[in-house]
């Protein structure tokens, strides 16, 4: 290595970091096209400072972007205010900043150039997924009071997945957390969503599902607008929080979450309870449920001393005594009832003996009376029915005997 280093000529024309920096910046800032210049784009992201409006404008189409800065002596001027999402016509001049090596955009003047398409994309696609019903509170599920595993789609390499980590094993030590892996940034990040998502749904073990990235610019944000991450959401039957960004505007895919946190701590704050206050709250049911006990248990007491002290206070003996009293006395009142009731039976069985003997047929027959029948046994009560010769049958009160008809009389004889 020593050689080879011996053998390279090293020029007295090597330019130090300064002076390439320095040589750049005289190409860029003395280059008349680039002293005053119209850019069009749309702004991607903005902050104000005390210096300034700072923000991004950006091409969606090719993928560029540009730093771009209007002074606050400058923004008076503007005929607009550069808006994120907007697509505007910007004039200024190109500067580069020697210490970090970058260039920018030192804005004049703002123009409009109709709606940014990024924007524009993004509300069409909310407009016909709100219409779908996706974003109804009512398709919403409810999160678990107490989830056993909870799963995790996130970039290995994002902070938000260490922060979530953290906040689980601080919040519920020992819980099973499941790890889905997924890009969170750039294009291939919605199909590496949706994947992810579906991995979880696959593996059946997961009760809830945190879907999280950290902060970053609205750019990189875009993967979690993109309708197959929206509709991977939607579908997945197990309960979602989403945990995206800080400070953002609302995403398609928290709108669509059933759950949405602004942090990836918050949403793993939601995911599961602190187990601490769990303690405490179970500590203080303890101690209620025990008062109550307690007190229950003081009035019982105080009344089964009451009732000890009434028993003390009376003379059983006595009672008692009272008591087989009220009771030789029921019984013979009783006693007396049966036979009153008994005597008053008797004496209509025998008023009803009476008329039955009176109505008795052989009673009548014994005080000398008899029954004529004709031969076909029908009584005879006329003497018009009977007929000379004719043959009757006479009961009488002992035996019957048969007669025969020699002469009839007439009612008047």
């Amino acid at each position: 290595m020593t050689s080879y280093l011996s053998d390279l000529l090293i020029p007295d024309t090597a330019l130090s970091v300064a002076g390439l920096t320095t040589y750049i910046q005289a190409l860029f800032e003395q280059d008349t096209e680039l002293r005053q210049v119209w850019v069009t784009g749309e702004v991607s992201s903005a902050t104000q400072y005390r210096s300034g409006l700072f923000f991004t404008l950006q091409d969606p189409a090719e993928k560029a972007s540009i730093s771009c800065v209007v002074w606050n002596s400058q923004i008076d001027r503007l005929t607009n205010v550069p808006t994120q999402g907007e697509q505007f016509i910007i004039l200024g001049r190109i500067q580069v900043h020697p210490q970090r090596g970058q260039y920018q955009l030192i804005v004049w003047q703002v123009l409009p150039a109709g709606e940014g398409l990024r924007a524009l994309r993004y509300r069409q696609l909310r407009h016909r997924l709100e219409t779908e019903g996706l974003f109804d509170s009512g398709r919403k599920q409810a999160l678990p009071t107490h989830p056993r595993v909870v799963a995790v789609v996130t970039s290995p390499q994002a902070a938000a997945w260490g922060d979530i980590q953290r906040t689980l094993r601080r919040r519920y030590p020992g819980l099973h957390v499941l790890f889905s892996p997924a890009l969170v940034q750039g294009e291939q990040a919605p199909d590496s969503i949706a994947r992810a998502i579906h991995r979880v749904i696959l593996d059946d073990r997961a009760d809830v599902l945190i879907l999280s990235r950290g902060g970053g610019a609205t750019e990189d944000m875009a993967c979690f607008n993109d309708e197959r991450v929206v509709r991977a959401i939607a579908e997945c039957p197990i309960p979602i929080i989403a945990g995206i960004g800080h400070q953002r505007d609302e995403s398609l895919a928290d709108l669509v979450a059933d759950c949405c946190a602004h942090t990836p701590t918050a949403a793993a704050e939601q995911a599961v309870p602190q187990l601490a206050d769990l303690y405490a709250e179970h500590r203080e049911r303890v101690l209620t449920l025990n008062d109550a006990l307690q007190h229950r248990l003081e009035v019982n007491r105080d009344r089964l001393q009451r009732v000890r002290t009434r028993l003390q206070q009376l003379k059983l003996d006595r009672k008692l005594a009272h008591e087989a009293q009220m009771l030789g006395w029921m019984r013979q009142k009783l006693i007396q009832s049966n036979g009153e009731q008994l005597q008053r039976a008797t004496q209509y069985v025998q008023l009803l003996q009476q008329k039955l003997n009176t109505l008795d047929p052989k009673a009548v027959l014994k005080r000398g009376y008899a029954v004529v029948r004709a031969s076909n046994g029908d009584i005879v009560r006329s003497a018009d029915t009977l007929a000379l010769g004719q043959d009757l049958l006479v009961q009488l009160a002992e035996g019957q005997a048969t007669m025969t008809v020699t002469k009839i009389l007439d009612a008047s004889s």
